[in-house]
């Protein structure tokens, strides 16, 4: 049986047993949520041995190299000696800025970090609180424009992360984890073309970046944003997206409540085969736009998808 090595302990596994879940129940408290090779909360360095990695595309070659792992994607077949991901060590440190409910549980966070963080409208970052709570949220912002870090956290249900976010203070230190690329982005080769954002819940804070960086782009063609919310009083943009509209003539926006939706997606319809989709929020929303974008003859590779992680 092969022996899991972690700073002083080591203890004997099983041949072939999931990384993450011999850390965890040994005790090595190593964060997750999607258990899919998506979030990258589960970050642990391999400093001696080398585990079967089920996903080794999830991370950048360098982050290979490093000895980085996605312990969810990992079996242990030899003797193994693994670094947890340290927020303190390996992270970089964010000051938090602001803290505004923009609807009654949506919190948006605004961060400093340390340094600047080179990113893109549409991704995500893994966010570590200062009791060691991890958990990825996309990011609202837009580099080119906003000196701060932008999230919108969805505090409707209970959740380690929601309720210590609740807890935070202007001053407090937030640590950033992984950048992610996503699947959410703006590409200029689509200036003339119509560009359908279709958002549930906080999934249109990072649609919102995108919407942005298109019209920082000075995009062209006719754009429909679509915000599916569980009531009025979650349409948590609707002023700062009606005042944009009244700026940009090609920009439609609808809202929508979330009992409407089976009635509005029969009645969608893709004028042009030219058409980009991006569809950001909870799975069931992002699945049910997505079939219905493609039976109505939108071509697969020209929607992006983005479901967020039900887990708080």
């Amino acid at each position: 049986m092969p022996e899991l090595h972690v700073a002083d302990r080591h203890w004997s596994v099983a041949d072939g047993t999931n990384l993450l879940d011999a850390l965890n129940q040994a005790g090595v408290a190593v964060p997750y949520s999607c258990r899919a090779g998506s979030c990258h909360a589960c970050l642990v360095r391999c400093v001696r041995g080398e585990p079967v990695d089920l996903k080794p595309d999830a991370l950048v070659r360098g982050q290979l190299e490093q000895g980085w792992r996605l312990a969810c994607q990992c079996q242990v077949v030899e003797d193994l000696e693994v670094e947890a991901f340290d927020p303190v060590r390996d992270g970089l440190p964010a000051e938090v800025a602001a803290l505004d409910w923009l609807s009654p549980t949506v919190l948006r966070l605004r961060l400093l970090p340390q340094r600047p963080l080179r990113y893109r409208a549409g991704q995500h970052v893994v966010l570590w609180t200062a009791s060691g709570i991890a958990r990825p949220y996309s990011l609202a912002s837009l580099p080119e424009e906003d000196r701060f870090l932008e999230f919108h956290l969805d505090c409707a249900h209970p959740g380690e992360f929601a309720s210590a976010a609740r807890l935070l203070n202007i001053g407090d230190c937030v640590r950033l984890g992984e950048l992610r690329g996503g699947a959410l982005r703006y590409d200029p080769d689509w200036q003339e073309q119509p560009l359908w954002l279709l958002a549930s819940g906080t999934g249109l804070g990072p649609l919102y970046g995108v919407l942005r960086e298109a019209l920082r782009q000075d995009h062209q063609g006719p754009i429909l944003l679509v915000h599916v919310a569980r009531d009025e009083s979650e349409y948590y943009l609707k002023d700062t997206l009606s005042a944009l509209t009244g700026t940009c003539p090609n920009l439609v926006v609808e809202h929508l409540e979330r009992h409407l939706l089976p009635e509005y997606l029969q009645q969608m319809r893709v004028v042009s085969r030219q058409t980009h989709a991006l569809v950001c929020g909870h799975p069931d929303s992002v699945d049910a736009f997505a079939k219905r974008l493609f039976l109505a003859g939108l071509p697969r590779n020209q929607l992006l998808a983005d479901a967020f992680l039900t887990r708080s």
